[in-house]
């Protein structure tokens, strides 16, 4: 089935001016902003926060950040598992060109609809397929993409009834209590996986991505850690040596700090188990192709 699959006609090279040494268009000002290596984001109009409609949504804000600092205008973002569509949303605003690939038809959809809600004044294209994250290299040219971003499924740690530990009273009893917020139960879904499985699939996939991405170019993936059964689930660590396994290199670690998103969090371990928590943090990991690779 790989081998029908065309290339894809999507722009991947700088529209802009700036100067081939710059990494961006940002001023010295606005670079400024981004070497604080703490970030935190509203939501906008735009944003998704129902989890009825994608139980993990990240803000505009967050992707136009890291696809600003990470790319110019004309080249190609990639997000592998690009769920309610926010990547390329934010790819649009910037008149980046940008690939999202999904596994979920219905995602894919909500993906579009947002698209064509949006502007229409600049000259990229934002393309939202239908296909599993393993096949992306057979639609694309090796060395074309500029940037990687994404916030990947969370191995298997979605995929249990939500307990609402952390809230207590009337707040524990929300619309998510003792729901399952996952993605599908398609076995190729990430979301399906424990977390063993999950980290070798990761890595399988950004193995065949790698040779995609330009020299020197960015590989961002947003995840947090998480609790199962009173142990700490170090998603973050897992990734970051699956990926050195897979050649690339770690350049950055980012906090997102959520706390001024987050409402209502209860009392959580006390008095007897002090565990910080994760919905209050999230990291960004930031990765990218070696030169020599």
């Amino acid at each position: 089935m790989a081998q029908d699959i065309k290339k894809i006609n999507i722009g991947f090279t700088r529209t802009c001016d700036c100067a081939p040494s710059h990494i961006n268009c940002l001023s010295a000002k606005e670079w400024i902003k981004n070497q604080l290596g703490v970030w935190q984001f509203t939501y906008e109009k735009r944003d998704i926060r129902d989890k009825s409609v994608h139980p993990a949504t990240f803000p505009v804000s967050l992707a136009k950040r890291v696809i600003s600092l990470f790319s110019h205008e004309g080249e190609l973002v990639l997000d592998p598992f690009t769920g309610s569509g926010t990547v390329l949303l934010a790819a649009q605003d910037l008149n980046r060109n940008a690939l999202g690939f999904d596994l979920q038809e219905k995602y894919i959809e909500l993906c579009k609809s947002r698209l064509i809600n949006n502007n229409f004044f600049n000259n990229s294209k934002q393309i939202p397929i239908l296909d599993d994250a393993l096949n992306i290299q057979d639609y694309l040219e090796k060395e074309t993409l500029s940037l990687i971003f994404t916030s990947p499924p969370y191995a298997n740690l979605l995929n249990r009834q939500r307990k609402n530990k952390s809230r207590r009273g009337e707040t524990r009893n929300n619309d998510q209590f003792m729901k399952i917020e996952q993605y599908s139960q398609d076995p190729r879904d990430l979301g399906t996986m424990p977390i063993d499985i999950y980290t070798q699939n990761m890595g399988d996939i950004f193995e065949r991505l790698l040779p995609l991405l330009k020299p020197k170019a960015h590989c961002v993936i947003n995840v947090p850690d998480m609790w199962w059964e009173n142990k700490r689930i170090t998603i973050h660590v897992a990734l970051i040596e699956e990926l050195r396994k897979r050649g690339y290199e770690l350049r950055n670690i980012i906090i997102w700090d959520r706390t001024n998103i987050v409402n209502q969090i209860g009392i959580f371990g006390w008095p007897s188990n002090y565990i910080t928590m994760g919905v209050t943090f999230e990291y960004l990991l930031d990765f990218w192709k070696p030169p020599e690779s």
